[in-house]
């Protein structure tokens, strides 16, 4: 992988004055677009009810898992980002407001953490699994 290429953000130093010019001659951090689809996945995963899917190989065999990572993929355009996350949650869950809540950390955390500005992030719910019910509230059939 090519961290300087089409997919990376660089960051340069701070602005050139007397002052600073030791720090900004050091040259640059660049960050490939697989850090910022680990850090938002992360972030979907720690932050909110949503899980991703493990297990398979080659995408068969996957199957829902609310304690895997999701999915997530970067467009980058300079220092500017859109994210694309795809998401278990299990069910029932109000999703719109679940889903605008995931929407704002995930904006939130990766400026906070890279820098890169987050201006979209699309989310795709791919799965629902029904929560468990507790064996006291289960009706027993005769």
């Amino acid at each position: 992988m090519n961290a300087s290429g089409p997919g990376a953000v660089a960051f340069n130093g701070a602005p050139r004055t007397s002052h600073h010019d030791a720090f900004s001659s050091r040259g640059q951090t660049v960050l490939a677009d697989k850090v910022i689809e680990k850090i938002a996945s992360q972030v979907a995963s720690d932050e909110s009810v949503a899980g991703g899917s493990s297990g398979g190989f080659l995408g068969i065999g996957t199957h829902a898992d609310l304690k895997a990572r999701p999915k997530a993929s970067v467009e980058l355009t300079g220092n500017i980002a859109t994210l694309s996350v795809e998401v278990g949650m299990p069910y029932p869950v109000p999703l719109r407001r679940t889903t605008e809540q995931m929407r704002q950390r995930i904006r939130t955390r990766v400026t906070e953490m890279t820098g890169v500005e987050v201006r979209h992030v699309d989310i795709k719910i791919s799965w629902l699994s029904a929560a468990t019910v507790p064996a006291s509230r289960q009706r027993k059939l005769l």
